[in-house]
């Protein structure tokens, strides 16, 4: 766990793109873990969140797809030997798959240092959690679009409130078990849920390990249009520093959005940071991480020997600016309180 966060820390404090790659060469020479991979094994959800692009009809025709087991232990024999961390769960509802608790026990098989996983939670049983933390899960992350039942539920569309309050109280028995597993809210903050978010603690107490509050995006032609920012920048001192503030007292990491970032969200112009697409791993039934890496026929490594990749790693440590400052990423814009 410390080391997850000395990793994170460094990719959020350091803000030269070229030593930031010279950390991934230098971790790619010498065989290391580095890569987190982002696995979604099935597309579908049992949600049709507003902010969501399951709320799209359209969309949910053609999003769809799931992985046999057996195609999983391939992905596994492929990749999870470079994995630093294994996110269960990223663009879609991973309880649906039958094999869940089989593939986190894979992940530990690989020595995958940190497997977490991101669900809406209404589907999990305490048994199903207990289950997790026991076959090696470090980590669950509930995600939510309000504290109270008329925003989550009118925003989680399908979601029910008393069944998530259920599911973080299954979650504090588990923690009572298992006193390293830990619970990550995700908070996806928009103009109608901003002001709950200072009411937290009424609904989750002091279970939290993590916070992360993400401000909203536009995700395809979601059913909510609201993508504004201006009012999240201007009330931020007031609202989302307090909560800040209040996760450093409780001892509780709080991942938030630098002020000053916020606006630049809306723009489409979004700059690699150096660290994301040589390290971000995504994995689904559309795909696997590289578009011309066939996990049933070669491996991290054979790929990094066929494309060169240590070379190439270690030629952009050279290219560009020294002293060229990282633009906003929508997957790294958060300053860890």
């Amino acid at each position: 766990m410390r080391n997850i966060y000395k990793v994170l820390r460094f990719a959020t404090l350091v803000r030269n793109k070229r030593i930031r790659l010279l950390g991934i060469w230098i971790m790619h020479t010498l065989g290391k873990r580095y890569i987190g991979i982002f696995l979604d094994p099935v597309l579908a959800c049992n949600f049709r969140c507003r902010i969501c692009y399951f709320s799209d009809e359209e969309k949910r025709k053609n999003y769809r797809g799931i992985f046999r087991f057996e195609e999983i232990e391939l992905i596994a024999k492929a990749l999870f030997g470079r994995a630093l961390k294994l996110q269960i769960g990223c663009g879609a509802e991973p309880t649906l798959h039958k094999d869940l608790i089989k593939i986190i026990v894979l992940g530990k098989q690989y020595k995958i240092p940190y497997i977490s996983l991101t669900t809406n939670g209404n589907l999990l049983t305490r048994e199903q959690i207990s289950d997790a933390a026991g076959a090696g899960l470090n980590e669950i992350t509930l995600s939510t679009h309000g504290l109270t039942e008329k925003t989550y539920e009118y925003l989680m569309t399908n979601g029910r409130f008393d069944l998530f309050k259920q599911t973080l109280q299954h979650v504090k028995e588990v923690k009572a078990q298992y006193p390293a597993f830990k619970l990550r809210i995700n908070y996806t903050i928009n103009n109608r849920n901003m002001d709950e978010v200072g009411g937290l603690w009424n609904v989750i107490g002091n279970e939290v390990d993590i916070l992360q509050i993400r401000p909203i995006q536009k995700i395809g032609n979601s059913e909510y249009a609201d993508f504004d920012m201006t009012r999240i920048y201007n009330r931020y001192d007031s609202v989302l520093a307090p909560v800040a503030a209040e996760c450093k007292r409780r001892k509780i990491t709080c991942l938030i959005p630098v002020k000053e970032h916020i606006l630049a969200l809306k723009s489409d112009e979004m700059q690699d940071d150096g660290m994301e697409s040589e390290t971000y791993c995504y994995v689904s039934p559309r795909g696997c991480w590289k578009d011309d890496f066939d996990y049933r026929t070669e491996t991290f490594e054979s790929y990094a020997r066929r494309h060169r990749l240590g070379s190439r790693l270690f030629a952009g440590i050279f290219a560009g600016s020294s002293t060229k400052k990282v633009d906003v990423s929508r997957k790294m814009n958060y300053s860890i309180k």
